[in-house]
């Protein structure tokens, strides 16, 4: 295959860069159309899928497309304890033996699957979505930021979401945690205090009795911890919106970095209504998808930060306009990242060109080897994560690693 010169990549990237700016509502097709023949010569030629068996709780889907010359991209389509996820096939037929460049190609043909509301197709959609930019990326030798503006950060706070490593779900469980990502160098960490809060229509004494301990569970982590840790909590939508407001007020002493989806972000109307009632920070919206998803409390400044994620949104593209639609508003960005270091290597290349980013999700305390999975390896620095500047996202799978932990 020819070489991509010097010059014909930059002029690539240049074209590229001066779309970026209308994410909203242009479309890359145009500047793909004049890339050279020797990029548009690079065809997706195989996909694989590999399920790695992280805790009981979770499994990592991992995508690898590869192109006719010889080059990867990698994507994540993980959703919890599931171990497959048959409807990548479906999406991998739109994209089989066309260029890789065609991610608008593929999107159209896609979209009105992935945005039914069913969010196994959404995932399926976006994670091949992914694995194009990462391919595109790579057959460039560009990274991912490049491609869409730029980089504008050149590490990235991180916060250790510590949910999945709590076995014992009591205050003692949650600041014996908190205290543990602290040592690790995090600055801010989140917890789902409220997790297994009974049905509102459940007697009015077990509702007081989950309340009362959720909030201990919070103040038995700031006890721990220190008044310079940010804490974030996620409510994962058990209130209604009078008990939002009253939960809110409770946890005032607890200095919350932010209070996350008392009620499903879908409620824009009642979720306003909390946001101007209370002291804190409110985010949301992780499940949300596409720009339309998050339209409705962007536009209403219902949420002070926005919470979209690359296995789940839409993808790469979708997220940046995304964000650029949240700094319309003035709401910031963090995207949601409970995952895998796939999605966790997407999302930072996503965030290195958001001039709305806030912060990104790290799922803490898994397991051990989570770090070895990727080349270079996952690694953080007093609670940042460098941006690399490799190709795509910036990471190849360690087969070892992979073979040691798959399904």
């Amino acid at each position: 295959m020819e070489k991509l010169t010097v010059h014909s990549r930059r002029r690539f990237i240049q074209q590229v860069s001066l779309l970026a700016g209308a994410a909203t509502t242009s479309s890359l097709s145009h500047v793909f159309a004049q890339s050279t023949t020797a990029d548009r010569n690079v065809q997706v030629r195989n996909m694989e899928v590999f399920t790695v068996s992280v805790t009981n709780r979770t499994n990592w889907i991992v995508v690898r497309l590869t192109g006719s010359n010889g080059v990867t991209g990698l994507g994540e389509a993980s959703l919890g304890r599931r171990t497959e996820l048959a409807e990548l096939n479906q999406f991998y037929r739109l994209v089989e033996g066309e260029s890789a460049f065609d991610v608008q190609q593929y999107r159209q043909r896609g979209w009105a699957q992935a945005s039914s509301g069913d969010r196994v197709l959404a995932t399926a959609f976006s994670a091949i979505e992914q694995a194009l930019w990462d391919l595109i990326g790579k057959s460039l030798a560009v990274p991912f930021y490049d491609l869409v503006g730029g980089q504008l950060h050149s590490s990235l706070p991180v916060y250790a979401n510590i949910n999945r490593a709590t076995a014992e779900r009591g205050p003692e469980g949650f600041a014996d945690n908190a205290e543990r990502a602290v040592a690790d160098g995090f600055k801010s960490l989140k917890a789902p205090p409220f997790d297994g809060f009974p049905a509102l229509d459940s007697p009015a004494a077990e509702i007081q009795a989950a309340r009362e301990l959720g909030v201990a569970c919070i103040y038995a982590m700031r006890e721990r911890v220190g008044d310079d840790i940010a804490i974030k909590i996620d409510a994962h939508s058990f209130f209604d919106t009078q008990m939002s407001i009253d939960i809110a007020r409770e946890l005032d002493e607890a200095n919350l970095s932010w209070y996350e989806e008392p009620v499903a972000p879908t409620q824009t109307e009642n979720t306003k209504i909390i946001h101007d009632a209370i002291s804190q920070v409110l985010a949301g919206g992780e499940f949300l998808f596409g720009m339309e998803g998050f339209r409705a409390l962007c536009e209403n400044q219902a949420v002070d930060i926005i919470m979209p994620d690359v296995k789940h949104c839409g993808g790469m593209w979708e997220a940046i306009k995304i964000s650029a639609l949240a700094e319309t508003f003035n709401v910031k960005v963090s995207p949601h990242n409970p995952s895998g270091p796939i999605s966790t290597a997407a999302s930072v290349a996503l965030c290195a060109a958001l001039p709305n980013f806030d912060i990104l999700e790290y799922q803490w305390g898994e397991q051990a080897w989570r770090s070895t999975l990727i080349e270079p390896n996952e690694t953080f620095e007093n609670g940042f994560i460098a941006v690399s500047d490799h190709p795509g996202f910036g990471i190849t799978l360690n087969q070892r690693v992979l073979e040691e932990h798959r399904l």
